[in-house]
């Protein structure tokens, strides 16, 4: 997903992706470990991923701070 789909979405739909692509990171580790990946650089998407949703939200809850 790029950082202009994860801007449009809304606070619930952002912790529903970071959840979900946490979930999907944990299986790939554990695939990665137990067998060969299919494509090992999904490993690296996901954490990309979780990384954008957790920076966006720091965002969001800063800009709530400024404004009160």
């Amino acid at each position: 997903m790029k950082i202009t789909e994860l801007r449009e979405m809304s606070d619930e739909q952002l912790q529903a992706t970071a959840n979900e692509a946490a979930v999907t990171l944990f299986r790939l580790r554990f695939q990665s470990q137990s067998e060969r990946l299919n494509t090992p650089s999904e490993i690296m998407k996901n954490r990309r991923l979780i990384a954008r949703v957790k920076t966006l939200q720091t965002e969001r809850e800063k800009a709530a701070a400024a404004k009160s």
